[in-house]
């Protein structure tokens, strides 16, 4: 039932190491585990500059005469 236990009677007695030794490895997933989330906002962050800024230009194009044109035109080109 319990492999790292020594019998002492009726009670089970665990080693002490197997405890800090199973707890500091939850704990070192613990740490990959909040790195890689850490890394995951960074990356959600970076893309949601780039949607910033390509929403921004997409609205400074929309608003200039010479776009208006091309996309007046373009049905005639083909070019959308």
């Amino acid at each position: 039932m319990c492999e790292n236990c020594t019998k002492k009677g009726d009670v089970d007695v665990v080693e002490e190491e197997n405890h800090f030794t199973s707890a500091s490895v939850l704990i070192g997933e613990i740490i990959v585990c909040n790195r890689d989330l850490q890394k995951i906002k960074e990356d959600i962050n970076d893309v949601e500059k780039r949607l910033k800024n390509v929403i921004d230009i997409l609205g400074r194009m929309l608003n200039t005469p010479k776009f208006f044109n091309l996309l007046r035109f373009s049905k005639y080109f083909k070019i959308f």
